[in-house]
């Protein structure tokens, strides 16, 4: 199976807030913000194994700072891991304020999809092959992110979980 860079799995998806989005505060929705970020990082999960994927979880969604009513959202996702059927995808979300062209990072997330057949069976999927140090760091990391999981999850024993031991050894 052929590899895949992560610049290739890369996904740009552009929102305005509207009235329908916002919350009585006039701020966008933590929940339509999370859709919109599922379907951008879905893509860039696509990108990468040309498969159908299915969300497996939202891992990490840090909500920094109030998106308001008329700003413009930009999420910026891209593969940040590739597992045996999984893949972490990494998003970064930009806001802008229409008037001066200002963008802000408001926040991140982190979510993990899984590839899947025709039936729903999960699917192996290409390794990735990053190439920038962010690639290489978010790399690195997204297998201790995993790890420290499936510990939670109790599907690991934290003995055997080497990545994370090697933080403190």
């Amino acid at each position: 199976m052929k590899s895949v860079k992560a610049s290739e799995t890369a996904s740009i998806t552009t929102h305005i807030v509207l009235p329908n989005d916002t919350n009585t505060l006039g701020n966008l929705m933590g929940g339509q913000l999370l859709n919109w970020m599922d379907i951008a990082s879905a893509i860039s999960a696509q990108r990468h194994c040309r498969r159908v994927v299915v969300t497996a979880s939202v891992n990490h969604v840090s909500f920094d700072k109030p998106v308001k009513l008329g700003d413009i959202v930009t999420i910026k996702a891209k593969v940040s891991r590739a597992f045996t059927s999984s893949m972490e995808v990494f998003m970064t979300v930009y806001v802008e304020n229409p008037a001066t062209g200002e963008q802000t990072l408001c926040n991140e997330a982190i979510y993990t999809f899984v590839a899947v057949d025709q039936i729903g069976r999960a699917i192996q999927v290409p390794q990735l092959l990053p190439e920038t140090d962010e690639e290489k760091d978010r790399y690195e990391g997204a297998l201790r992110r995993k790890q420290l999981s499936l510990i939670l999850a109790g599907r690991m024993n934290p003995q055997d979980a080497t990545e994370l031991k090697a933080i403190f050894q």
